[in-house]
């Protein structure tokens, strides 16, 4: 069961949770977009850099479905103050890093610690009741996109001060943020049912590929295949930019920012009123469509401003799809198993984001320039028909849902 929570609490728990998360992204973007920087002055190859980048990855969808299955066990709480801890830990090392081999431990433990964002979802999950919880998802996101924002801006200030300097500032924000949440941030998980049977951890990860086609499973494909799709073209926008339009290094961050923005404002404002109108299943059914319809145009046209029109889609895309996903998923986990099944989820979501920048590049080398895109929409397009078949029955409807899998 969950513990639904109303009026002044509840605004009060998801705003300290919404804040939690924003500055943890803010310390994550203020070292991220140095990296590669940093590796270059210790004379890494291009090779080893992404090797570096995929070790957060990597370390994050190994944990996702454990800090899912302790929080289910332990508490949210518990979990979100390790990881902010962690996430500390991880940018002090950053900031002292001297080697190679320093950089990849910082971006191991991050990792380690980074795989919460379906804790930071159950929270949600347990404390908003479901009709309000796509709006409430959305909210959490837009967070991590204002992080998106603001991180990067505050990071190059920073490395005027020293090459230790934005390390240790990710670090200092992150350690206010366990103190914030150490104090304001209380428990929300209660305790499962009676009797319940608790499976081994990798069992729901194992069964979404065993048994692909009930509702949980469809989610997840649904969540992890957008993500490959979004991270596709994060992953090859630069190299795109450059080989079409000639963007350089200096002019590259203003798109990045207008899609960091756009999808802020996507999923601060017009989530909700969308949601309200339309449903949780039809948003993400449209969000699919303008994922898809925004991806197949974007290697089609052949004017900058034209390319700068359509690029709302695919915030637009994902603001939509990704928190109704989610919040489907919340209202269809097993009793006592939310943190479990979003855990699962980030694992696949991990997965995706691991070979997603490979798969992109090889296809932009290889294929040409404009397939990363359209294998993304084509993808999309494809998993998007499950959206049709997802019930809208929830676990105390339904017995079969008992499990993550039927």
């Amino acid at each position: 069961m969950t513990m639904a929570v109303t009026g002044r609490d509840q605004f009060r728990r998801l705003a300290i949770l919404i804040t939690t998360n924003m500055v943890d992204m803010i310390g994550f973007m203020i070292v991220v977009p140095l990296l590669p920087f940093y590796a270059l002055d210790m004379h890494a190859t291009p090779e080893t850099i992404g090797w570096i980048i995929a070790a957060f990855s990597i370390s994050q969808l190994v944990a996702s479905p454990l800090w899912g299955r302790v929080s289910d066990r332990f508490g949210r709480r518990p979990v979100l103050l390790i990881s902010l801890t962690s996430s500390a830990a991880a940018f002090m090392i950053f900031g002292l890093a001297d080697t190679i081999g320093l950089l990849f431990v910082s971006r191991i433990v991050q990792g380690i610690g980074g795989g919460t964002t379906g804790v930071a979802q159950a929270y949600v999950a347990d404390t908003i009741p479901p009709a309000q919880r796509a709006r409430a998802l959305g909210w959490l996101s837009a967070a991590t996109a204002a992080g998106v924002i603001i991180g990067p801006a505050i990071g190059s200030l920073a490395s005027h001060l020293g090459q230790e300097a934005p390390g240790f500032l990710a670090a200092g924000l992150c350690l206010v943020n366990v103190g914030f949440a150490w104090k304001w941030l209380p428990e929300s998980r209660v305790h499962s049912a009676v009797g319940y049977v608790r499976r081994p951890v990798w069992h729901a990860a194992w069964n979404v590929i065993r048994h692909p086609i009930g509702p949980v499973p469809r989610l997840i494909w649904i969540y992890a295949v957008g993500m490959l799709a979004f991270t596709s073209m994060t992953a090859s926008f630069a190299l795109y930019l450059e080989a079409e339009y000639g963007i350089t290094t200096e002019t590259i961050g203003y798109f990045f920012v207008y899609i960091g923005a756009l999808s802020f404002v996507m999923r601060s404002l017009l989530l909700g009123p969308v949601v309200d109108r339309i449903g949780e299943h039809w948003s993400m059914r449209a969000g699919a469509a303008a994922l898809v319809v925004g991806l197949t145009a974007l290697p089609m046209v052949h004017s900058v401003w034209l390319l700068i029109a359509i690029l709302p889609l695919v915030p637009v895309g994902t603001a939509l799809l990704f928190p109704s996903t989610t919040s489907l998923m919340s209202q269809l986990s097993p009793v006592g198993d939310t943190g479990t099944v979003m855990g699962t989820a980030q694992t696949y979501a991990g997965i995706s984001r691991v070979i997603a920048p490979v798969g992109a590049t090889i296809a932009f080398q290889r294929l040409g320039h404009g397939m990363p895109f359209l294998l993304g929409a084509a993808m999309v397009g494809l998993v998007s028909l499950m959206t049709f078949r997802i019930r809208r029955t929830t676990v105390e409807d339904d017995p079969a849902l008992e499990s993550p899998v039927p």
